[in-house]
């Protein structure tokens, strides 16, 4: 046999044993999943919540002003410090000065009027008790003239008096009643007179109130001209200047802003906290607050207040609930005050706040993206994927209604279950797991897994379809 048949036969022996071993090694890893793996620990775990927003004040004041004038003054500039009090705008105030001094006019007129009846009323009172009077003294006139005129009615029938006497007596006393049906008309006229004057000055009175009333009003839009400070603080902005026209607000139109004051002893981060992360929230959290401004300087803080009113990504406020395919995502309003703020914090400057919602010290844990989900039948076995249908199935009408059927039954008894996969001697078994709180990269797990079990972490796209007992082979994260 020549050398290059020895090469050749060497050389085809070679081939079949390789292709043998392959063929082995083939066969041995169909079916196999190459995946990632990694083992349940114990460690110490934080769950956060972050949020952006801006620093705010905890107390401010937008200074706007209640009457529409020329600014005449304006002795302070952005960056003062006030003090409450201090005065800030003083407004063009010739027409509401006038108005006050005619008002003060009025009203003393109506005084006047009112000390000048005082006299009226006594001369009303002295003329009813001198009607009073007048009417005592007929009464007692008419009292002897009937005294008189019955006396001669008697002495005339026995005739002991002459006719012409009889008829003066007569006439005396009729005098005496019609002077006394006079005094009582001038004591109804002087009472009367006496009740008009009354009349008149409650009259006054009122209109003395009404006076006062606008003098009232007069004094207080004179005061609005001069816009003093409400509180103690910075004043961190003005737009305005001497000469512009101050707008008062109406309703379909936001007045002027002169200014904002500030007050900068309490500094707070206002952040927006999505609506699958507010529940989580509580007063008195602490906060990790980081200021863009300030690069990686981290501020310590707590939550201080949790809004109760959604709002929309828009800005306004969610007051009536809506359903449908386009609502808008929501956010709360989370307010942190920080515990020491540093004097360059400026409010609107932008901020992140990092909330600890929950912590828990050596704990068995997870990598988050280790966890998946499964269904479960009634019976607890993981489902199959959907059947194709029957081609030697009946399509008739009830037919179709009873797999109909059937299929809501099986609906029905279908169970999703949270777990993770373990890798156990070259197979990956599903394990249900209970779950507590959720930290960066690791969740916590509660039940179902032991300290050091190795569990199926990867691939992500290995994990969405992998089944139980299916065997897996461990291999290194690229």
């Amino acid at each position: 046999m020549t050398t290059k048949k020895k090469l050749i036969i060497a050389a085809v022996v070679v081939i079949g044993i390789a292709s043998t071993v392959g063929y082995s090694i083939f066969a041995r890893n169909r079916g196999v999943v190459a995946v990632q793996a990694g083992r349940v620990s114990r460690q110490d775990l934080t769950q956060t919540v972050s949020a952006n927003g801006e620093i705010k004040p905890k107390k401010y004041v937008n200074v706007s002003s209640n009457m529409m004038g020329r600014i005449d003054r304006l002795p302070v500039k952005e960056g003062d410090r006030v003090r409450t009090g201090d005065l800030l705008v003083q407004l063009e105030s010739i027409q509401s000065e006038a108005d006050v001094k005619a008002a003060e006019a009025m009203l003393d007129g109506a005084q006047s009027d009112v000390e000048g009846m005082a006299a009226s009323i006594r001369s009303a009172e002295a003329a009813v008790n001198s009607a009073r009077a007048d009417i005592t003294r007929s009464e007692a006139d008419v009292a002897r003239a009937k005294q008189d005129f019955d006396r001669a009615e008697l002495m005339s029938k026995e005739g002991l008096i002459a006719k012409e006497q009889h008829d003066k007596i007569k006439a005396d006393h009729e005098i005496a009643v019609a002077a006394l049906n006079s005094a009582k008309a001038h004591l109804a006229q002087a009472q009367a007179q006496a009740a008009q004057t009354l009349n008149q000055r409650d009259s006054t009175f009122t209109r003395i109130a009404q006076q006062r009333a606008s003098l009232t009003r007069a004094k207080d839009q004179f005061s609005k001209t001069t816009i003093r400070s409400p509180l103690d603080g910075i004043i961190t902005y003005l737009p305005v200047n001497e000469g512009e026209i101050a707008i008062v607000g109406v309703q379909n139109s936001a007045g002027t802003v002169l200014m904002t004051i500030a007050d900068l002893s309490i500094i707070t981060a206002e952040v927006q906290v999505d609506e699958t992360d507010i529940v989580s929230v509580k007063i008195g959290q602490e906060a990790r607050v980081k200021v863009d401004a300030l690069g990686d300087k981290i501020l310590m803080g707590h939550v201080s207040e949790v809004g109760n009113s959604a709002l929309n990504r828009s800005g306004t406020t969610t007051t009536t609930t809506t359903t449908g395919v386009g609502q808008e995502a929501k956010d709360f309003k989370v307010v942190v005050t920080l515990d020491d703020p540093p004097p360059e914090l400026r409010p609107g400057l932008s901020a992140t706040a990092t909330i600890v919602t929950a912590t828990r010290q050596h704990v068995l844990t997870i990598p988050i993206q280790a966890l998946t989900i499964r269904e479960f039948d009634a019976d607890g076995k993981t489902l199959n994927a959907d059947k194709k249908p029957d081609p030697n199935a009946d399509t008739s009408t009830n037919a179709e209604k009873d797999r109909n059927k059937k299929a809501v039954d099986e609906n029905k008894k279908k169970l999703e279950k949270e777990g993770v996969f373990t890798a156990k001697n070259g197979i990956a078994l599903f394990r249900a797991v209970k779950t507590g709180i959720t930290g960066t990269t690791d969740i916590e797990v509660l039940d179902g897994l032991g300290e050091n079990d190795d569990i199926v972490t990867g691939p992500y796209q290995v994990l969405r379809t992998l089944k139980d007992n299916t065997q897996i082979k461990i291999e290194k994260a690229p």
